[in-house]
C-alpha cells in the first residue's frame, strides 16, 4: 500500500474517456505521508576540468559522504557531469531527501555546502551554483519505462514502484500531479529574457523562479544494453533524444525554455562517466512542457520510438527512460557565484537579488 495526496477534482482531468495504456509505466509511490520533497544539486563551474578547484569540491563531497550513516545525510545522492553552452565544465552533486528539516539541517552542518557558503565571489577563479528544488508531494510526478531500478527520487528509503494507467496521453504528466485537480498551475506572467544578460562574475546573485514555473529531471539508462539494443540506442533513440534538447535549446523563447543541461552520470568513486544521462530542463510552465511533447516532432520521434522498442523486447528491454517533474512556487530561490551569464536560469529569473 503506498501514500499519495488526494483532492476531490474540480479541475477535469485529460485522460480520455476508455484510454488504454499502449506500454505498462510505473509512477513514484511513498509509504508514509510526507511534507516535502527535495532535489538538490550544487555544482563546481570551471574553464578547465582539472582545475584545482574541483580537487577541493571532491574533497568537501568525500567530507560529507565519510562514513555514510549521518543523520541528516541525504537519502540518495549523485555525481554529474556537463559541458555548458558557454563551453563550461560543471560537475553537480544531486541530493535527495523526503525530510525537508534533514536536507535544512544538512545544509548548516555538511562540509560540501559549507564550502559553497564559504567562497568569496570576488576573489575565486571559478564558478559554482546552489539550485534547490522543493516541492510538497501533490506538486510533483514521475513515470519509469521499467520498476526493476531506482532513479531519482525513486532511490530514497520509504519509497516504491507503483503500475498505473495515467500514461501514454497527452495531458497525462498533469493529470499524475495531485494538485492538478484542484489547479490549473497556470503561471503569474511571463519569463523574460533579460537584456543584456546579468553576469554573476565577482558577484553571488540569488534568482528567484516565477510562480509555477516547472522542472524536469528526464534520465536516460543504458548501462546493461548490449548488442542490438546499444546499438539501437545509440544510433537511433539517443540522436532523436539529442534533436529535441536541440530543438527546446534554440526556440527556447517560444518554447518556453528557461535553460537546459544534458548531464552524464558518474561513478562516484572513479568519476568514470556510466552509460546513463539525464536531462535538467527549466520551463516557463508545466503548459510550456506540456506543449513541446504535444505539438513538435521531435518530441513524438523520442516517443514512438520508445514504444516501439518497448513492445518490441518487452520486460528484456534493456533501454530504461524515465522523468521526474516539480511545478515550484515562487519562494523557490536558486543561487550562482562568479558564473558566466548563461548559467541556469539567470537570464529569465523575474527576481534577481545581490547576496552578501
Amino acid at each position: 500500500m503506498s501514500w499519495t495526496p488526494d483532492y476531490p477534482r474540480t479541475v477535469p482531468e485529460r485522460r480520455p474517456e476508455g484510454h488504454r495504456p499502449r506500454a505498462p509505466r510505473w509512477t513514484l509511490g511513498f509509504d508514509a505521508p510526507t511534507s516535502l520533497l527535495t532535489s538538490d544539486y550544487l555544482a563546481i563551474q570551471t574553464d578547465d576540468e582539472h582545475d584545482p578547484a574541483v580537487e577541493r569540491f571532491l574533497a568537501a563531497v568525500r567530507a560529507t559522504h565519510r562514513g555514510g550513516g549521518a543523520a541528516d545525510a541525504p537519502e540518495a545522492w549523485e555525481l554529474l557531469g556537463f559541458t555548458d553552452e558557454a563551453g563550461a565544465h560543471n560537475l553537480v552533486h544531486l541530493a535527495y531527501w523526503k525530510d525537508s528539516t534533514a536536507h535544512a539541517r544538512w545544509l548548516a552542518t555538511a562540509p560540501l555546502p559549507g564550502w559553497y557558503h564559504g567562497l568569496e565571489a570576488a576573489t575565486i577563479d571559478h564558478g559554482a551554483w546552489h539550485e534547490t528544488v522543493q516541492v510538497p508531494p501533490d506538486r510533483a510526478e514521475t513515470i519509469y519505462s521499467d520498476p526493476r531500478r531506482d532513479f531519482g527520487m525513486a532511490a530514497c528509503a520509504g519509497t516504491r514502484m507503483v503500475s498505473m494507467t495515467h500514461n501514454g496521453y497527452f495531458g497525462a504528466a498533469r493529470d499524475r500531479m495531485p494538485v492538478s485537480a484542484i489547479d490549473p498551475l497556470e503561471p503569474a506572467g511571463p519569463h523574460r529574457r533579460r537584456t543584456p544578460p546579468p553576469d554573476s562574475g565577482g558577484r553571488r546573485l540569488r534568482a528567484e523562479c516565477g510562480h509555477n514555473t516547472a522542472v524536469i529531471r528526464s534520465g536516460q539508462y543504458w548501462q546493461r544494453a548490449e548488442g542490438e539494443q546499444l546499438a539501437d540506442y545509440e544510433q537511433e533513440l539517443r540522436p532523436k533524444l539529442m534533436a529535441g534538447m536541440d530543438h527546446l535549446r534554440q526556440a527556447a523563447d517560444t518554447e518556453g525554455t528557461l535553460a537546459l543541461r544534458v548531464m552524464t552520470s558518474l561513478d562516484r568513486t572513479t568519476l568514470e562517466p556510466l552509460r546513463e544521462t539525464s536531462v535538467l530542463g527549466h520551463f516557463h510552465s508545466l503548459a510550456a512542457l506540456e506543449g513541446w511533447a504535444a505539438e513538435h516532432a521531435t518530441h513524438a520521434a523520442i516517443y514512438e520510438h520508445a514504444i516501439a522498442r518497448n513492445r518490441q523486447y518487452g520486460e528484456a528491454r534493456t533501454v530504461v527512460t524515465w522523468h521526474e517533474v516539480f511545478v515550484l512556487p515562487r519562494t523557490a530561490a536558486f543561487e550562482y557565484v562568479n558564473c558566466h551569464p548563461a548559467t541556469g536560469i539567470l537570464s529569465h529569473a523575474p527576481t534577481l537579488l545581490a547576496v552578501t
